[in-house]
């Protein structure tokens, strides 16, 4: 039985939020108790194992290696998929976990202190869908700025393992909102989550939170409980996250606390500090970014040594924000000719689509592969990316390096 404290705006729509949601009833409520997490100084930033064999440890955060990649299936098991924390792992217990959800975009237009919840169960009796979609950090391949076009940018070096395809199970963002009821008139979704507040050049800039438009919010967004057939691991947004197909990981919102719903645009640093193109040739007022680019990754070390005069089969992963993957080319020989690789399994629009090549090297001595893909709207890797000073969305080819011996 639940403790409801309802403002005169919205008691007119109790009845009918308990019609629409059935089993799942949403309801209005007070300020909550034990809805963030359990803090312990002690604990590390990222709670599960991060063995050397599997992951480049960046502290807060943890990189997928491609070198053993060669052994995951279509998508990625919870343990071995790539981490991006802005602080540390929180620890929430899903009894007492919350969903407050409020905002002037909304039926009633519900303030904070009267903000409609939704708990861990009444979230799991509702309809769910499971989708496959591929999840990656905007940074991803930031590195190759410095190593591959000699222009260093700030930002953790990832190479391009920042990136991992899970099948995640949620409740359809717009069917929470329609179920409120949605104003016709609004226009953004700030979701904020339950991490500590992030502090970084003595600056506190509050738990991490960011706008998606609300046509977004409405098309494949999710709210997600599951990955891979599992509860979320705590480290991927246990209880709740969000789920934003397509965009950049930043979006993708995890320990989800709250929902705000605006008939005008909302801000935060995390779409005007951060995640926004600066430097070069960006102008200063360029939009937040939103939608992934392709890339291609090979199953293989960088520097590998393969066996001169023996065939060795090349196989890799291509990926786009927005499409199914088209076409995959690979180069032996540094860039000089390419030809066509093998796309093999499934190719689901805006997850991955994984491909192979043989290959009989016949002269010796160190040589430079490449792969490029095209997606489905005919977006090609180019040769280089343009610089940004936080390297955002790095999608050129990627020279990797082999010796043949």
């Amino acid at each position: 039985m639940y403790f409801v404290r309802m403002n005169a705006s919205l008691v007119s729509r109790r009845t009918a939020l308990r019609a629409a949601a059935g089993s799942a009833v949403l309801v209005g409520a007070g300020p909550l108790v034990g809805t963030g997490p359990v803090r312990a100084a002690e604990r590390p930033p990222i709670l599960k194992p991060l063995p050397a064999d599997y992951f480049i440890d960046f502290g807060t955060n943890a990189e997928m290696r491609w070198d053993a990649a060669g052994d995951l299936g279509d998508v990625v098991d919870a343990g071995r998929f790539f981490v991006r924390n802005h602080t540390r792992t929180p620890v929430i217990d899903a009894r007492s976990w919350r969903l407050r959800i409020h905002g002037d975009g909304l039926v009633g237009r519900p303030r904070p202190a009267d903000a409609v919840t939704l708990s861990y169960a009444e979230l799991k009796a509702m309809p769910s869908r499971t989708i496959t979609r591929a999840l990656e950090c905007a940074g991803n391949g930031r590195s190759f700025f410095d190593t591959q076009q000699g222009t260093p940018v700030s930002g953790t070096a990832w190479q391009l393992g920042a990136i991992g395809v899970a099948q995640w199970r949620g409740v359809p963002l717009r069917s929470v909102l329609e179920r409120i009821g949605l104003r016709p008139d609004a226009v953004d979704v700030m979701a904020t989550g339950l991490d500590d507040p992030y502090v970084s050049g003595g600056r506190d800039y509050g738990r991490v939170r960011r706008p998606i438009s609300v046509d977004k919010a409405l098309d494949d967004t999710l709210l997600a409980y599951e990955m891979n057939g599992a509860p979320l691991l705590r480290d991927h947004g246990f209880p709740v996250r969000l789920l934003v197909p397509g965009w950049i990981g930043s979006a993708s919102i995890k320990w989800l606390g709250s929902l705000r719903v605006s008939t005008v645009p909302l801000y935060s640093p995390w779409n005007t500090d951060f995640y926004r193109m600066v430097g070069g040739d960006y102008a200063p007022d360029s939009p937040p970014l939103t939608a992934q680019r392709v890339k291609s990754a090979f199953e293989l070390a960088r520097g590998a040594e393969l066996p001169v005069g023996e065939r060795t089969v090349l196989r890799g992963r291509s990926w786009s924000g927005l499409g199914a993957v088209r076409r995959v080319e690979v180069s032996t020989d540094g860039g000089v000719s390419w030809q066509p690789a093998r796309l093999t399994g499934p190719n689901v629009p805006g997850a991955w689509s994984r491909w192979r090549l043989p290959w009989t090297p016949t002269v010796g001595g160190a040589t430079e592969l490449l792969a490029r893909a095209t997606d489905s709207v005919g977006r090609r890797q180019p040769d280089s990316s343009p610089y940004n000073a936080n390297g955002y969305l790095f999608d050129a080819v990627v020279r990797h390096p082999v010796t043949v011996s």
